[in-house]
């Protein structure tokens, strides 16, 4: 027959370490994600400032006169293009918001976990000193 004082747990450390572990595999995938986020906003940016030259030129073009009805359809996509830019860097905006957000409440919840670790640690170690007397 099994004695119920043969269960035993994992020693604190060991479970410390699994939480550092853990919290760190999370943060670094967090920052992978806001490092992707921060490229694309980068790569979209560049392409936003060439778009706007081509359409500066189409527009002074446009006001000389010297452009054609295929150039206006082309300013109008140019236009679109622009849009879609802005949008997109907006929504990355509200994504690294997000991560930015997700990454403070990570780091939040570990200090408090840590902290809890060490409270509960120094009472154990505090109840296993007064035994000893």
């Amino acid at each position: 027959m099994a004695s119920i004082f043969a269960f035993r747990t994992r020693s604190p450390d060991r479970d410390r370490q699994t939480d550092e572990a853990r919290f760190g595999q999370l943060s670094r995938a967090l920052d992978e994600l806001a490092a992707g986020i921060e490229a694309e906003r980068t790569g979209i940016r560049n392409r936003y400032e060439a778009v706007s030259a081509n359409a500066a030129f189409l527009v002074e073009a446009m006001e000389n006169s010297a452009v054609s009805v295929l150039r206006a359809r082309e300013m109008d996509q140019l236009t679109e293009s622009l849009k879609a830019c802005l949008r997109r860097i907006e929504a990355l905006g509200r994504q690294k918001d997000f991560v930015a957000g997700l990454r403070h409440s990570l780091d939040i919840f570990a200090d408090e976990g840590r902290e809890i670790d060490e409270e509960s640690s120094a009472r154990l170690a505090q109840g296993e000193a007064l035994r000893q007397f």
